[in-house]
């Protein structure tokens, strides 16, 4: 189909702000004047015309496809690269610009969304686009959409979002965005940057846990379909992405740092979460952040990560699951490979309350890093310690596969099962893991009923008690 170009001098009224053309709304900043393009006006080394949502899924989903923007797999012993921190300036800055114009886009992203999102396209421009309230834009359908400027979350009105983020029923959690729908995409090119003004949170929380009302930046909620590719999270709220309730769902070429530039921790600042959820692809990320960087929670089925590098993060993580006893959690079939890990706390790792469900399946290959706490972890009482052996929810077919690198301490793997359901079917290859420290590295295992034909020599007992993250060697 053919658009005509369009050229409109937008002025600073939100009518103004959202140009139609057939089936393709562009939206401009409100708090810029600028020059709202049609669709024709888009520059065509930035867009990719005639290519339809099915055909951007099944191209994305494909075994070895990595999406618009593949960076070379992580090789074992590579140097890190140089990963730049956002500086406290500069999320000042952002935050001020925000709160001295006073501009809400929201209601004109919510109405370009009503306007083309169903069979439809919605392009957002380049430029800064405030975005002052929630948004619930979970009935997409067959829409592209496209992000060449910036989203920014104000931190100016932080009693708002703690009393009107959407609840996402897991623990308590909430969102400042729910996205979802039908054959949906959403492309940033490398240009798109969403800016959550986390240091405004982080200094707040106080290095308290899981506030409530402290709003994920992006939930994917019972979605089918899902592409989302090319887009830069900085300073975001609380976990940069949740992916709730949905199927079918591929997040590719994603760049994400929250970083604390005070004496408050960025805790609880996630890269991922999967959480009753099926056909799950993460590929080619780059995150920084203050808690787990990929974490698949309960309920979730064949998830597949890969190409996966991480800064100061948990690492590849199952869990944590089982905290209600009253309702099972399980997870099956997920993979994460090559992936590097610096200055981590945990490496590849699974953590669950002393609750029911299992976990099946699951395989940790080609992941490397440098200056881990305790690589490989296992409990069944994460946080409390207590009732271990009381767990009824059971771990089992789980592989560890060329696990290599330098631990902080002299821990390279605890693994602690419940008496009541010991670990099944554990298996452990290329395991080369040595102390920063020098000396020799110690696995501590406890309840791995195929110990002796698991692959690996366990030097002692794991005691329950045995915490997430060590002081010291033991």
């Amino acid at each position: 189909m053919h658009f005509s170009i369009l050229l409109l001098v937008l002025s600073t009224t939100a009518s103004a702000a959202v140009v139609k053309t057939g089936s393709t709304c562009v939206v401009t900043p409100l708090g810029e004047t600028r020059v709202a393009r049609s669709i024709d006006a888009i520059p065509a080394g930035d867009r990719d015309f005639g290519e339809s949502i099915a055909e951007l899924y099944k191209s994305a989903g494909a075994p070895g496809a990595l999406g618009h923007y593949p960076r070379p797999a992580p090789s074992k012993g590579s140097t890190p690269p140089v990963y730049v921190q956002p500086s406290a300036r500069e999320s000042t800055e952002v935050s001020a610009r925000s709160a001295a114009a006073a501009v809400d886009d929201t209601p004109q992203i919510l109405d370009a969304f009503k306007q083309c999102g169903t069979d439809g396209t919605v392009i957002f421009s380049e430029g800064t686009f405030n975005i002052r309230q929630v948004m619930n834009t979970t009935a997409l359908r067959n829409c592209s959409i496209e992000i060449h400027g910036t989203f920014v979350w104000p931190a100016d009105n932080i009693q708002y979002w703690l009393s009107h983020s959407y609840s996402v029923t897991y623990a308590g959690r909430s969102t400042a965005w729910l996205f979802g729908g039908r054959d949906v995409s959403m492309r940033g090119f490398g240009k798109a940057l969403f800016n959550g003004n986390g240091q405004v949170w982080i200094d707040q929380n106080k290095n308290a846990g899981n506030q409530n009302g402290r709003p994920i930046s992006l939930t994917i909620w019972k979605g089918t379909n899902i592409f989302i590719d090319g887009i830069t999270w900085r300073q975001a709220q609380f976990w940069h992405t949740f992916v709730a309730h949905s199927q079918n769902v591929t997040m590719t070429n994603l760049d994400m740092n929250t970083t604390s530039h005070s004496q408050y921790k960025a805790v609880n600042t996630d890269g991922v979460d999967t959480w009753n959820s099926r056909d799950v692809r993460i590929a080619n990320w780059t995150v920084g952040c203050g808690d787990d960087c990929i974490s698949v929670k309960g309920n979730s089925t064949n998830i597949h990560v890969s190409n996966i590098t991480c800064y100061s993060s948990g690492g590849m993580c199952v869990g944590s699951m089982g905290s209600n006893a009253g309702q099972p959690d399980y997870v099956d079939n997920v993979v994460f490979e090559d992936v590097q890990l610096y200055r981590s706390s945990n490496a590849a790792w699974i953590k669950t309350y002393p609750g029911s469900g299992h976990v099946r399946n699951v395989t940790f290959r080609n992941i490397h890093f440098e200056n881990v706490n305790q690589p490989i972890y296992v409990t069944s009482c994460i946080y409390s310690y207590q009732n271990c052996d009381s767990s009824r929810l059971a771990i089992s077919n789980v592989r560890w596969e060329n696990i290599t690198g330098t631990s902080r301490y002299n821990v390279a793997a605890a693994i602690h099962c419940s008496s009541s359901a010991p670990c099944t079917d554990f298996s452990f290859s290329g395991i080369d893991i040595k102390p920063m420290n020098g000396g020799s590295a110690k696995t501590l295992c406890s309840n791995i009923k195929n110990q002796a034909t698991s692959g690996l020599t366990c030097t002692g007992p794991c005691p329950g008690s045995q915490p997430q993250q060590l002081t010291g060697n033991v």
